[in-house]
């Protein structure tokens, strides 16, 4: 079997991608999910809000002690110095250590932080760069076009900045999602990844307290991706891939079918270990054994609205045909 496929530029060797998180922070890790069969890394994303709760923290240390505010400058660029520097070097260690592509990955707030990393990380040598986007429409003073242009003008302008591949990663929290997609498709972008997964706050009753929940991805997550990929994938000018909710072979083969390019996977690994790679490869290997596919190519979108019988469905919203007889027991 052949699991090259082509995603954003890059030839990869299978379309397995091992998706942002603390796993890709050290080349020990990576070099183990290169040995196992990944098909290319996103390492952690560096985050500007990080970044900033470092240096309030430094602040309100300052307040304490009567810190000058020429001090406070200082520490201010020197932590984003440091970190910075230390994201290039993984960059570059782990481009030294493994073949496969290395996808820098940034999450920022302000334009400016989004390009000067951008053109920092192709120089540090990063074969592509993921935007990992999301507003939170929580300002009321903001419009949901104010929101929505933040989108295309960060992208235009890191387009410009560097002439490595660049891959958008959003959220399905759109009023217009589909012309979204469309509309950010068409901006020169390589590729887009569908959708990136946030923090979810919850409530303890007994102490009072908020946590953090769903830390990992469960196999039905990945269904809403399927649909969005099925639905765009024939309609946009870019490449695409599935993220969240990637648990095994079967849905793999799935999104491969509804149109995804590549796949990212995450939480399958921290449960399962690096070898769940090559175990879903071998999955993967087998059912196009049996269907008789040799390579990706040969089935990847075979099952997107395009091209299926009954296209209406991806667009169905309701369950009329299993609940539209129940009837509550009293």
């Amino acid at each position: 079997m052949n699991l090259t496929t082509q995603y954003a530029g890059l030839t990869l060797r299978n379309p397995i991608i091992v998706g942002s998180s603390g796993l890709n922070s050290s080349v020990s890790n990576i070099k183990e999910f290169e040995e196992k069969g990944a098909g290319a890394i996103v390492l952690k994303s560096i985050f500007e809000e990080e970044i900033t709760l470092e240096y309030e923290h430094i602040l309100n240390e300052a307040e304490k002690s009567g810190m000058s505010d020429s001090n406070l400058d200082y520490f201010d660029y020197k932590i984003k110095d440091e970190n910075l520097q230390k994201y290039l070097d993984l960059i570059k260690a782990a481009k030294d250590s493994v073949f496969i592509p290395i996808i820098a990955s940034i999450n920022a707030s302000s334009s400016y932080e989004w390009i000067y990393y951008a053109k920092r990380f192709e120089e540090a040598g990063a074969d592509a760069i993921e935007l990992n986007m999301f507003v939170l429409p929580t300002e009321l003073s903001k419009t949901c076009e104010q929101n929505r242009k933040y989108y295309f003008d960060v992208v235009k302008k890191i387009k410009k900045q560097v002439s490595i591949p660049v891959i958008l990663k959003i959220s399905p929290y759109f009023s217009n999602l589909a012309a979204t997609i469309q509309e950010l498709s068409e901006t020169g972008i390589d590729a887009m990844v569908l959708f990136n997964r946030f923090f979810s706050p919850d409530i303890d009753i007994d102490s009072m307290k908020l946590l953090s929940k769903d830390v990992f991805t469960h196999p039905s997550d990945n269904l809403l991706s399927l649909r969005w990929l099925a639905l765009m994938s024939g309609r946009i000018s870019c490449d695409l891939a599935a993220s969240t909710g990637v648990h095994d072979g079967e849905a793999v083969i799935k999104q491969l079918l509804s149109g995804a390019s590549a796949v990212q996977m995450v939480s399958a690994i921290y449960q399962n270990g690096a070898e769940h790679i090559q175990a879903v490869l071998d999955d993967l290997e087998r059912w196009m054994e049996k269907k008789g596919f040799e390579t990706i190519n040969d089935f990847k979108g075979k099952m997107n609205q395009s091209k299926i019988e009954n296209p209406a469905i991806y667009e169905r919203m309701q369950f009329m045909k299993y609940f539209g007889g129940y009837q509550p027991i009293r």
